[in-house]
């Protein structure tokens, strides 16, 4: 008998520490990014200007990455976006203002990456993956919890924002 694939969230910044938020969602040959932040130096870090998570395990599995989703556009959650596309070449998924700043960011290194365009209620599919943007509030506009979904089950990244009810007069989810 077949064994189903499991799924495993592996953390690779952004736990307990301020910055660096990047998440791998892997089930079975297929893994899924949420987020991929930079953090800004401690004062003991001299000539250091930017700390990004540590993308071996993306890098050593790179086949398997189908993609990398954002929830919002502070450099905690895409400022490390231009150091990791050089290495790993997968579409990006974000909103119109994250894309927005992040391709600033891509264009003053000379990156070249596929940049999609979702909004909030939008739901994609990234190879297993049943990707659900949510409008979230948070301190800057534009911004999503991302849910997802997988044949075995799935869950949601809030990502350090407050859940609670809409109280901008969006529509409701």
């Amino acid at each position: 008998m077949a064994r189903e694939p499991k799924l495993s969230l592996i953390p690779l910044g952004g736990l307990g520490e301020i910055g660096k938020n990047m998440m791998a969602v892997r089930f079975g040959e297929n893994i899924l990014v949420i987020d991929c932040g930079l953090m800004f130096p401690e004062e003991e870090m001299l000539g250091i200007d930017v700390v990004i998570p540590d993308i071996t395990y993306l890098l050593e599995n790179r086949d398997l990455v189908r993609g990398i989703v954002l929830t919002h556009g502070h450099e905690d959650h895409i400022g490390a976006l231009p150091y990791v596309l050089r290495q790993l070449s997968v579409p990006v998924y974000g909103t119109k203002l994250t894309l927005g700043l992040l391709q600033g960011k891509l264009k003053e290194r000379n990156v070249d990456a596929t940049l999609n365009t979702v909004k909030p209620r939008d739901i994609v599919q990234i190879g297993p993956f049943r990707v659900e943007f949510i409008r979230v509030s948070h301190s800057i506009p534009d911004s999503v919890a991302i849910a997802v979904h997988t044949p075995v089950g799935g869950g949601r990244s809030y990502r350090r924002f407050q859940d609670r009810p809409n109280t901008r007069g969006w529509p409701d989810h």
